[in-house]
């Protein structure tokens, strides 16, 4: 491995002198520091100016009138109305000085000002659409800085030593300036991809005629081919040859097959779940002692709400190793059991009737398949009645519906007069036993007992 990170002893002196030489030319002068003095009375000038509009410009754009497009302009421009007061000054100036013919060298620094912070705005204002914070900071800085290389004439010499600090792997040379433009394209190309693949996986679901399983199966076929295809392109722009990661996709394969065994097997599951649609998103499902509804799919696992409202992110291989219930596979219909018990002095005619009444008075219990009460048993101390309903909506709930009808049938109950039941007990005495009543003044004192050998005797 042959290192070339410092350059010789020529290019550093023919830098030099091209940095030296543009200072001369461009900054050390009467001129430019009569420009600079006047960028330095302006730069606080506008800071001021822009705390005093940008009350103003946040109230607008609270108004209710306020068009929704404008204050997102609005939102965005805030930050930046500083440097958009500076810029419209600089504006100002250089149209001043053109109109009095005063020589170029007198407004260059100006001018030059005045395009970087031209470049600045717009970038960030580009940038802020990007949600995360420091991603977009970092962002509009990159290109902030290429722009300003660019408009300085130093793009170019800046290009010359990035390629320069380079050093040399198995044949390949690596440059500073390589890795630069191999991050930024893949990074740009992950993200064309990965916005690319959300737009046709969106179109997919708006399909009526697709499933929902097939639906969250493309979206994910669209978003690893367009990932991989954007990491293959990404490679080629750099000039890498992709023959020469062969060894390593083939040591990466061995690690996969042992270290990402788990990984690899839920992810397999997922595809195998999604071909076959034994589950799919909004599914009602029991697995090990979850009960809930299927949300989303992921490559590794998938999303299950509860009634409580927790969500549970169960790996796909349970799903295919584990027994699931699933209360939608064929169709969302689940008959749902009420024990009910009643007293033997009730009519259970009346009852079972009663029972039915109470059944048909809710709203989610279906008409088709109708409702049914049946006699289960004769108890110990009630005849078990079992109310058996039917609904089709099982994600909103089995514990309610069983409650609602419950408490119609306490009602019914109690205006027709039926009884439930309470517990009764009859005590039989096989053998007679003899009591025995004591004096009144004997049974009132308990510490008096009467000896067995002196009969007639008190002790205490």
């Amino acid at each position: 491995m042959d290192f070339l990170m410092i350059p010789n002893q020529e290019e550093v002196t023919l830098w030099l002198d091209q940095i030296t030489n543009w200072l001369g030319q461009n900054l050390l002068s009467w001129p430019v520091i009569f420009q600079l003095g006047f960028l330095l009375i302006l730069l606080p000038l506008s800071r001021y100016l822009g705390n005093k509009l940008r009350p103003m410009a946040s109230d607008w754009k609270q108004l209710d009138k306020t068009p929704q497009a404008l204050r997102l302009i609005l939102t965005n421009l805030l930050p930046m109305i500083p440097w958009v007061i500076f810029l419209l000054m600089l504006w100002i100036t250089l149209g001043a000085l053109i109109q009095l013919e005063m020589p170029v060298r007198t407004r260059f620094l100006i001018n030059t000002v005045a395009s970087l912070t031209l470049a600045w705005v717009i970038i960030n204002l580009t940038t802020s659409l990007i949600k995360t914070r420091i991603l977009a900071r970092l962002v509009s800085l990159f290109i902030w800085s290429v722009a300003a290389l660019n408009i300085l004439g130093l793009l170019d010499f800046a290009e010359e030593i990035l390629d320069a600090a380079a050093l040399d792997v198995g044949g390949l040379r690596i440059s500073v300036l390589m890795v630069l433009k191999g991050v930024i394209s893949l990074a740009v190309l992950l993200w064309a991809a990965i916005a690319f693949s959300s737009l046709l996986e969106r179109r997919v679901k708006a399909v009526p005629e697709l499933t929902p399983s097939v639906q969250v199966l493309l979206g994910k076929l669209l978003k690893v081919t367009f990932i991989g295809l954007a990491v293959i392109v990404g490679l080629k722009t750099v000039g890498i040859d992709l023959s020469a990661f062969a060894l390593f996709g083939g040591a990466l394969g061995v690690g996969i097959g042992f270290g990402l065994q788990k990984v690899i097997s839920n992810l397999v599951s997922g595809i195998i779940l999604l071909m076959d649609r034994s589950i799919k998103p909004g599914d009602v499902i029991a697995v090990n002692d979850t009960y809930g509804w299927v949300k989303s799919f992921g490559a590794r696992y998938a999303s299950v709400i509860t009634r409580d409202g927790i969500e549970h992110l169960i790996p796909n291989e349970e799903f295919i190793t584990q027994r699931v219930e699933n209360w939608s596979y064929t169709n969302s219909w689940v008959r749902v059991r009420v024990p009910i018990g009643v007293s033997y002095n009730s009519d259970l005619h009346q009852a079972i009737n009663l029972c039915i009444e109470a059944a048909l008075e809710n709203e989610r219990i279906l008409d088709r398949p109708a409702a049914n009460c049946l006699v289960r048993n004769f108890g110990d101390n009630s005849v078990n009645l079992e109310v058996r309903v039917w609904i089709a909506d099982p994600q909103n709930g089995i514990g309610n519906i069983t409650s609602e009808l419950l408490l119609a049938i306490w009602d019914k109950f109690k205006e027709e007069g039926v009884e439930f039941p309470f517990p009764q007990r009859d005590l039989h005495i096989k053998d007679p036993i003899q009591i025995r009543s004591l004096p009144p003044e004997t049974a009132q004192s308990p510490n008096i007992t009467e000896s067995p050998s002196n009969t007639g005797q008190e002790t205490s």
